[in-house]
């Protein structure tokens, strides 16, 4: 009681004390000071606005937030601020706070599964219109962004049930056939490979050529350091393990070689037992041939077009018949054959 009497009385002594004429000093303090507090709470709350909005160390004042903070600060966005990319509203700010502060959660909340996490906008302001690496001279991004209308996120940024893929914005080895459910590859070796191990932005269908084929079946070294020093982002970012490499088999294309197709014409890696062509698939093309020569003869036998016709050479030679032809019969110039 008796606190309260003296603040009782020290309350009327100030309101008693302002209602008597003031003098310039005073006026002059009392200003200062309401503009020195003013001044002082004003900078105090701009200064915890930064620090909350523009500081990604404030996220990780949340031990749930340690891996994505980890992750990010060891990605290509670490030059990035958090909320560069995620935007929330002031109701949703406030549920996630009231929500860590009551109900100690131990998990992230998911969101909604048609929710993006990040949207398509805030990846287009460094991506297409700032200082980033663009997007829009991209044949695959033409195809999937421009054309297909997806969001940047169905593609990069998987987050798997482990959280592994956390700030990790490649697609991996299979996410394309998330959507493209009828292109498995079929093939030994080439199963593991991610799909752009071998889709390239270096053609407007965004087919392998035939250099892709060539950087793991060819025999030249040299053609995989072209195509390395070429800097797409398939090679960038997808290169084949140097194992790999060396297992595949390994062919001599020749640049006058008369086969000037692209492999996927003859090889159909997605397709079950199409990996090589048989002779039903070389006549889809050359129907005309069984009716010259010998071929029909040899067909007849169930002789394959690669018999004779060597895969990536496929022409007759005088070298190749007395190698090849000889273990059939006796040697006959490639010229009688016709």
């Amino acid at each position: 009681m008796r606190l309260f009497g003296w603040l009782k009385d020290k309350v009327t002594q100030i309101v008693e004390r302002l209602k008597q004429p003031m003098t310039w000093q005073t006026k002059v303090l009392i200003i200062g000071s309401v503009l020195a507090v003013v001044l002082v709470s004003s900078f105090a709350a701009y200064k915890t606005y930064d620090f909350t909005q523009n500081n990604p160390k404030f996220c990780a004042y949340c031990h749930l937030m340690d891996p994505a903070y980890s992750t990010w600060a060891a990605s290509e966005h670490t030059m990035v601020n958090c909320h560069d990319c995620h935007h929330l509203a002031v109701p949703e700010l406030t549920q996630l706070l009231v929500s860590f502060v009551l109900k100690n959660p131990t998990v992230v909340p998911e969101r909604h599964k048609k929710e993006f996490i990040v949207n398509q906008k805030f990846c287009n302001k460094c991506h297409v219109e700032g200082k980033a690496t663009k997007i829009s001279n991209s044949p695959f991004h033409a195809k999937h962004v421009t054309v297909q209308k997806l969001e940047c996120t169905e593609c990069h940024g998987e987050l798997k049930a482990d959280k592994s893929g956390l700030h990790k914005f490649l697609p991996t080895e299979k996410f394309c056939t998330k959507c493209h459910t009828d292109k498995q590859v079929h093939g030994v070796g080439m199963g593991g490979l991610a799909c752009l191990n071998c889709h390239t932005e270096k053609t407007k269908n965004l087919r392998p050529d035939r250099e892709k084929c060539l950087f793991c079946h060819s025999a030249d070294e040299k053609l995989r350091k072209e195509l390395v020093a070429a800097g797409t982002i398939d090679v960038k970012y997808f290169q084949p393990e140097a194992r790999l490499v060396k297992k595949a088999n390994k062919i001599k294309f020749a640049k006058q070689s008369p086969m000037q197709i692209p492999c996927y014409e003859c090889h159909k890696p997605h397709t079950a037992g199409k990996i090589k062509p048989a002779a039903a698939d070389c006549l889809r093309c050359h129907a005309n041939t069984v009716n010259v020569g010998k071929h029909k003869v040899h067909l007849d036998m169930s002789m394959n077009c690669k018999d004779c016709h060597k895969p990536h050479g496929w022409k007759v030679t005088e070298e190749t018949a007395k190698k090849d032809c000889v273990t059939c019969h006796e040697y006959k110039s490639p010229k009688a054959f016709l």
